[in-house]
C-alpha cells in the first residue's frame, strides 16, 4: 500500500528529474505496476462542444480571440450532434467522454445546455467529463447533481512561468476552481503543458503543486505542446522528448494512484517515445483525429500500436490492481 505524500519539496523533484534514465523510469514502473495494470491504457474521446472567441490570452491557444490563428468563431454544438459523437467514440472502443467549450467561465444559462449534454452521454454507458473554464462553487454543484464524473481544469505550468503564458486569469483563479470541483464531490482532472519554453524548474514547480494539492486528481494530463501558428509561442524550442518522458516518469512517482494522461502533442511522438511514456507510467490517452482543434493520431495507429505493445483499452474500475491479490 503507499504512502501519499502532500509534502514534496522542489528539491526532491529535482533530484527525481537528475536520476539516471533508466533508474528513473525503473522506479516509476515499479509504481506503476502496484496500482494499475501496466497493460492496459485508459481510452478517452475529446470533443470541442463550443469552438474559437475565448476572451482569455493563453499563449499557447488557437482559439484564443488575441491570438491571430485560422480558428472560426463556432456556437454551442446542438445536443443530438453531441450525442452521435458519443456514440461513435463509444464504438471506437472510449470509455471516457469529454466535452470543451472554450469559455472564460460559462453563463448559468449555457451551463443548462451543457448539463443536458452530461446527461445524454451519461445514459449512453460514457464517463462524462468537461472543461468550461471557471466555476462558480454553485455551479460544480449543479453540475455534480447532473451526474457529471469529472471536470478538468489545469494547471498549465509552474507559479512562476504563469504570468509569461497567461494574464487573463491567476493562478489562484485556478485554484479555486479546483476547489469548488473537489468540494461537490467531481472527479478532479487536473495537469499542465510542457514544451512551452519553461525551464526544468518550471516542470518541477508544475508537479510539486499537482502532487501537493490537498488530494491528487484522479486524472492528470500531461501535454506535449503543440504550436499553432499564430499563437507566441509557435517556434519556441520544442523539448527533448527524453525530458518529456522524464516528466511522465515523475508524474507517476508523486501521484501513483493518479491515472497519468499522454494528451496534446502525440502526433509529434513516435511509437518509441509514446512506449517508454506509457512504461514510465502513461495509462491514459485520448483517441480520436482531433483534440479541441489539433490533430491527434486516428483510432486504428493507436490500435496498430497498442496491439504492437500488447497494450488493452480499459476503464479505471478494471485498470486497478487487487493488490491484495496480488501481495
Amino acid at each position: 500500500m503507499n504512502t501519499l505524500r502532500h509534502d514534496w519539496t522542489k528539491s526532491e523533484i529535482t533530484r527525481l528529474f537528475a536520476l539516471p534514465f533508466n533508474d528513473l523510469l525503473f522506479q516509476a514502473h515499479s509504481l506503476h505496476r502496484q496500482n494499475f495494470d501496466p497493460n492496459q491504457v485508459q481510452v478517452s474521446t475529446l470533443l470541442s462542444i463550443k469552438t474559437g472567441a475565448c476572451p482569455e490570452d493563453c499563449a499557447y491557444c488557437s482559439q484564443s480571440a488575441r491570438n491571430e490563428t485560422d480558428i472560426e468563431r463556432e456556437r454551442l454544438l446542438p445536443l443530438e450532434e453531441v450525442i452521435e459523437k458519443a456514440k461513435a467514440a463509444r464504438e471506437n472502443g472510449a470509455s471516457r467522454f469529454c466535452m470543451g467549450a472554450a469559455w472564460r467561465n460559462p453563463t448559468d444559462k449555457n451551463l443548462d445546455k451543457v448539463i443536458e449534454m452530461v446527461e445524454a452521454v451519461n445514459a449512453l454507458g460514457l464517463e462524462t467529463c468537461l472543461t468550461l473554464g471557471m466555476l462558480t462553487r454553485a455551479q460544480t454543484q449543479r453540475l455534480k447533481q447532473a451526474g457529471l464524473d469529472y471536470y478538468n481544469h489545469n494547471l498549465d505550468t509552474s507559479p512562476e512561468y504563469y504570468g509569461d503564458i497567461i494574464t487573463t486569469r491567476t493562478y489562484e483563479d485556478r485554484l479555486d476552481t479546483l476547489e469548488h470541483v473537489r468540494d461537490a464531490g467531481i472527479n478532479v482532472c487536473c495537469g499542465g503543458i510542457v514544451g512551452m519554453g519553461e525551464q526544468e524548474e518550471d516542470r518541477v514547480s508544475l508537479l510539486q503543486q499537482l502532487a501537493n494539492l490537498p488530494q491528487h486528481p484522479e486524472s492528470v494530463p500531461i501535454n506535449m505542446l503543440v504550436q499553432v501558428e499564430g499563437t507566441p509561442l509557435n517556434g519556441v524550442e520544442q523539448l527533448d522528448p527524453l525530458e518529456f518522458v522524464r516528466t511522465i516518469a515523475v508524474a507517476r512517482i508523486l501521484m501513483p494512484e493518479s491515472v497519468v494522461r499522454l494528451s496534446a502533442g502525440r502526433t509529434e511522438m513516435s511509437d518509441e517515445m509514446q512506449a517508454l511514456c506509457y512504461f514510465a507510467g502513461a495509462n491514459s490517452i485520448f483517441y480520436g483525429d482531433k483534440l479541441l482543434t489539433t490533430s491527434n493520431p486516428d483510432e486504428n495507429q493507436d490500435k496498430m500500436l497498442f496491439d504492437r505493445l500488447g497494450i488493452n483499452s480499459a476503464d479505471r474500475s478494471t485498470q486497478e490492481l487487487d493488490t491484495a491479490a496480488t501481495a
